[in-house]
């Protein structure tokens, strides 16, 4: 995919907030001494660790340079590093790994979760959030408008570009045989938005990336055309005129053995 864009994710800071909190506020740890933000983005996940563990080393990673361009300016006490959350390795165990909406773009969690949970120091955490929104209609639209001509064939692999996410069992067996404790829950955020075309601005910094990165100038205004159509028929205003954008997210915290 190409670059994010910091200035269109910002717009909708508020409601990628809320589950930067409820994530943090479960963290079981006093006085980590090493945090890693996994997929930090311009900082916003970034800036509450260090607000909560001023004293800690903080490093936040992503693959978009301009994000971490962003991030240095807004969270000068962490440091920032371009990085693959997929591949990479820590030089000494972390006693915080913490990731906001980020290995939904990492494939296989299986294998991931138990690698990610080898590197931490024993007694440190491993805390995700992670969207679990592909079966809400804004993302089952994605896919069914990708189906159609003139863009099924530049997007036949778009809907492949999300992992599949575990269920909770199986998210529990991969975690448990290195940890002492896994707590696992699922939040549905319902953000009333002004209107149906903010839902649509709203994932187009995210989850709409991977159908429109491929799409020319004019595809892509036909694309979002219709998809706009389609999550205006899917969210119908309420008396206040709103629109209720439903966001179900995924959490998980895990305290290495």
């Amino acid at each position: 995919m190409s670059d994010w864009n910091p200035a269109l994710y910002a717009r909708f800071a508020d409601e990628r907030a809320r589950p930067i909190a409820d994530l943090l506020a479960r963290v079981p740890l006093d006085a980590p001494k090493t945090i890693v933000d996994l997929g930090c983005g311009a900082g916003a996940s970034t800036a509450p660790l260090v607000e909560r563990w001023p004293s800690a080393d903080v490093l936040g990673l992503d693959t978009s340079p301009a994000m971490l361009e962003k991030a240095r300016a807004a969270v000068p006490a962490a440091r920032f590093a371009l990085a693959d959350v997929a591949v990479w390795t820590p030089d000494a165990p972390v006693d915080l790994l913490f990731s906001n909406a980020t290995l939904h773009w990492i494939p296989d969690h299986a294998t991931l979760l138990p690698r990610l949970m080898g590197h931490l120091a024993p007694g440190g955490a491993l805390a995700v959030q992670i969207p679990d929104n592909l079966d809400e209609p804004s993302h089952a639209l994605m896919r069914e408008v990708a189906k159609l001509a003139p863009f099924a064939e530049r997007l036949a692999d778009a809907a492949g570009a999300r992992a599949e996410l575990l269920g909770f069992e199986a998210l529990h067996d991969a975690l448990a045989p290195s940890a002492t404790r896994v707590e696992i829950w699922r939040t549905a955020y319902v953000h009333p938005l002004a209107g149906p075309e903010k839902i649509v601005e709203m994932v187009s910094s995210t989850g709409l990336k991977p159908f429109l990165d491929p799409l020319d100038e004019d595809l892509r205004a036909a694309f979002l055309a219709t998809y706009g159509e389609r999550i205006a028929a899917a969210y119908p205003r309420t008396a206040s005129g709103h629109v209720l954008f439903r966001f179900p997210r995924l959490f998980f915290v895990a305290v290495k053995r």
